[in-house]
């Protein structure tokens, strides 16, 4: 399916041309992009450090621990379902708390980026 609609009014070569790769390397190579960078990697890398930790503990004690992790909390449900659900509570715990820091700190930070990239700054 194909259209002839002609383009809107006014949109036809108002656009600037894309960034340069010369311009994309001084942006890598700027200060605002390296605390961009700094920003993500001080609050993603700890997280993911410590959510594999916290997994990784689970499965050593799925596999070593039987003992504890079939203690009944309340009726049929043990110590290993609760640390199991707790798996999945701290995935979305840590997606939420990720999206909050994007949204409050990322985000203005990597626009500022862009808008400076589209002025031609």
């Amino acid at each position: 399916m194909s259209t002839e609609a002609p383009p809107p009014p006014g949109s036809a070569g108002t656009r600037r041309p894309g960034p340069s790769a010369e311009e994309f390397a001084a942006v890598q190579q700027s200060p605002e992009f390296g605390e961009l960078r700094r920003s993500y990697r001080s609050f993603a890398f700890p997280l993911t450090v410590a959510f594999i930790a916290w997994y990784l503990v689970y499965v050593l004690l799925s596999n070593y621990a039987g003992g504890f992790m079939g203690i009944k909390l309340l009726g049929n449900v043990n110590v290993a379902l609760v640390l199991g659900l707790a798996q999945f509570a701290t995935t979305f715990l840590i997606a939420w708390w990720y999206s909050r820091h994007a949204a409050a700190v990322l985000d203005p930070q990597a626009e500022s980026i862009k808008s400076g990239m589209e002025d031609g700054a």
